[in-house]
């Protein structure tokens, strides 16, 4: 670990929080610092994967490209490189001392499952006896579970998924054909926040599935009280749901006990069309290496920082959108595998996940940098 005296360009970088959306990459935490790379150099570097391909039993078939076919190796070996910063080496051990005696939970979609399999992967390296760390249910990870506690038994700790596609509560209504229908009941939490509280440090993210079908055309959808609107904006919804989730995160959590993440919105990369009408993204194989500019910064994003931004807790936002922006060569696109275990049609690629090892181990190596940098929670015995 380098002296804190090396760390300081890292404090040094402070500006207000809605002043950030124009810059590549971003991490606001209780004091927004942030992160940037200059336009004249470009901020990735070569490295090693944290973890070889293939060789964690963690990863999802979809998501595990290298034992798919993917013949390239070279998106396994990205590192994020900020020039105006310095990040702190990863050590997944000192990680692991870290959560000595804690609970970690990612809490949201598909993404934060990506991400979830990612830090699996990077903290098993750390540990010599694989059978000292395992699922506490015997479950094995798989898309249709929504929820997966892992045990470190030398730590005492535990690395948590939940899964939540909304951080609201799902439901249905009935019409009178007896017929039923989703619907989407944004000023109620998720039925999975009880397993949200006394949790040390939490993960959150939702996003992904506010452009999909019913949610994104707002017919009959989203619910407020009594009221069920026959047509709303999304982006409004999306608005009103994190307004819901930041209550009860001001409500629920405490800040001398615990930490929060919010990973924002990850880039997806389709050429030709989108998830669900012939996008592809198949071919790349180098991240963009200069110049990567958003033609505009997500809405749903600028929501994000404006809730954030207006909460008692300080929680701590991982904006990934830039960086992600970068690295169009990480997706899956056709070397995932359906549900089913066939081969992704050409015709229906992935270019939203991420493969492992790749870009979501740099979110958790941000994790990692923020909960050894920052203050810690005045309850957390200090290591």
């Amino acid at each position: 670990m380098p002296p804190a005296a090396a760390l300081l360009p890292w404090r040094r970088l402070v500006v207000p929080l809605l002043a950030v959306v124009s810059v590549p990459f971003v991490l606001p935490l209780a004091l927004p610092f942030l992160l940037r790379s200059s336009s004249s150099r470009q901020p990735l570097s070569a490295a090693r994967p944290l973890y070889a391909p293939g060789t964690c039993p963690y990863v999802d078939e979809a998501y595990a490209c290298a034992s798919n076919g993917r013949p390239d190796a070279a998106y396994t070996r990205w590192r994020w490189a900020p020039r105006r910063c310095r990040l702190p080496r990863f050590n997944a051990t000192d990680f692991l001392a870290t959560l000595r005696g804690k609970r970690l939970m990612l809490v949201g979609d598909s993404m934060n499952r990506n991400q979830f399999e990612s830090l699996l992967c990077i903290l098993r390296e750390a540990i010599p006896d694989k059978t000292r760390m395992f699922e506490t249910h015997g479950y094995r990870i798989s898309k249709g579970r929504g929820y997966f506690v892992f045990k470190f038994v030398d730590y005492d700790c535990t690395v948590e998924f939940v899964r939540s596609h909304f951080l609201v509560r799902e439901g249905v209504r009935y019409n009178r054909q007896k017929n039923s229908n989703p619907i989407l009941q944004i000023d109620r939490i998720d039925k999975s926040a009880s397993r949200w509280r006394k949790v040390d440090v939490l993960v959150f993210n939702t996003g992904h599935w506010w452009t999909h079908g019913k949610t994104a055309r707002g017919i009959n959808y989203y619910k407020e009280g009594d009221m069920l609107y026959p047509q709303f904006d999304s982006t409004e919804a999306y608005r009103r749901a994190l307004k819901t989730w930041a209550r009860w995160i001001d409500k629920n959590m405490d800040p001398a006990k615990s930490v929060v993440f919010y990973r924002g919105y990850s880039t997806a990369h389709f050429r030709g069309g989108e998830w669900d009408s012939g996008g592809s993204c198949s071919g790349e194989t180098e991240p963009t290496l200069r110049g990567a500019v958003i033609g505009s910064y997500p809405r749903k994003m600028r929501v994000v920082e404006e809730v954030i931004g207006r909460m008692r807790f300080p929680v701590r936002l991982l904006n990934v959108t830039k960086l992600t922006n970068f690295r169009k060569d990480g997706h899956p696109s056709v070397y995932g595998k359906a549900a089913a275990g066939k081969k992704v049609s050409r015709r229906k690629q992935d270019c939203s996940h991420w493969c492992l090892p790749g870009v979501p181990d740099a979110w958790n190596e941000l994790i990692y940098a923020s909960l050894v940098l920052e203050p810690k929670p005045r309850s957390w015995k200090h290591h």
